[in-house]
């Protein structure tokens, strides 16, 4: 009696959001349940508190960033708010050949970036979704609840959020921002539904005895 069984190529998920969103709090509870590997970023920022090397950035000399661009190791990159930010390309395509899903939690540069890939697998498996503030006035709440920047950066961060709010038709998917748990079972449903999608599947027959 033979089985069919389904495999596919790994889908690469990629978050936006303007800073303050909450954005950071769904992919902590996207992680929770672990049927994908989340792609840790690198950066040049500094941490802020609570945060570890390794597990919620790879925190980078700016030099050492700008090494690795220039090795070609950075699937995307770009500097936002000063700071550079960037993706290893080798741990994403790793996972995608072997099947796995990977989340990716990146700024509108590097969406747009990834967008344009020359690599074919990386572009097809793309899902890119847009976090969006219900308003701005919401987002400055929450910018300031989270008590980490000084005025000078909140206004900054409001100005960027306002034109990154203006790219949300360049995504597959535009999520408005309600609670925590609405965002995190939106979420969850478009994972579903891509997995399923037929174009991603391939056919297997196994045969049992």
């Amino acid at each position: 009696m033979s089985r069919p069984v389904f495999r596919r190529q790994g889908i690469l998920f990629v978050i936006s959001a303007p800073s303050g969103t909450g954005k950071t709090t769904l992919r902590e509870n996207l992680r929770a349940t672990p049927d994908f590997i989340y792609s840790i970023s690198c950066t040049t920022r500094s941490p802020r508190p609570g945060e570890e090397n390794g597990v919620d950035y790879h925190f980078l000399a700016k030099d050492d960033f700008l090494h690795r661009i220039e090795r070609g190791e950075m699937l995307e990159y770009a500097l936002v708010h000063g700071n550079y930010y960037g993706t290893l390309k080798a741990t994403v395509k790793e996972a995608l050949e072997q099947g796995t899903d990977v989340l990716l939690d990146i700024d509108v540069q590097g969406a747009a970036t990834i967008r344009k890939a020359d690599d074919a697998m990386v572009r097809d498996s793309l899902v890119d979704v847009f976090i969006m503030p219900p308003t701005i006035e919401e987002l400055e709440r929450r910018l300031r609840k989270r008590g980490s920047e000084t005025e000078e950066q909140v206004q900054e961060r409001l100005r960027t959020g306002r034109e990154e709010s203006k790219l949300w038709r360049l995504y597959k998917y535009t999520i408005l921002s309600g609670s925590m748990e609405e965002d995190l079972t939106k979420f969850r449903a478009i994972m579903r539904a891509e997995r399923y999608l037929s174009r991603r599947l391939e056919l297997n027959e196994n045969k049992a005895g």
